[in-house]
């Protein structure tokens, strides 16, 4: 199965590889698979590839722990932005993956609230377009 977007963010990654992600983005992305997968979008088969390629790309990526600094500003978020808790807490590893500088970082997502969120917060933005 390939979402709409799969080839634009394949482009990002084979362009620069070096992921930054909060501690949580697995656990987000298993209970993605789990959903479609339920829902009968993909059967067991594709959904056990797509994990393993998750376990791999986990390997290689930059995890932002869940530390009460990344507590705080994702809270922070929450009072100035609509957004989701974790999504908060995505923005928020962004935000300390720049070490506080978004404007060093180029966030990437599909979520149209989270991306202007982080927008806001001065992240240059690409949605894979």
């Amino acid at each position: 199965m390939q979402e709409s977007k799969t080839a634009a963010i394949s482009k990002l990654y084979k362009e620069d590889a070096d992921i930054f992600a909060w501690w949580g983005t697995s656990v987000e992305c298993v209970s993605a698979v789990a959903r479609v997968a339920r829902e009968g979008g993909i059967d067991t088969v594709m959904a056990s590839k797509i994990l393993q390629r998750l376990r791999l790309l986990r390997e290689g990526w930059h995890e932002i722990q869940p530390v009460e600094e990344l507590r705080e500003i994702a809270n922070r978020l929450l009072r100035v932005h609509p957004l989701r808790a974790a999504d908060a807490l995505q923005l928020a590893a962004a935000f300390l993956a720049a070490e506080k500088s978004p404007a060093t970082l180029d966030f990437v997502c599909l979520d149209d609230r989270l991306a202007e969120a982080a927008r806001k917060e001065g992240f240059a933005v690409t949605g894979g377009e």
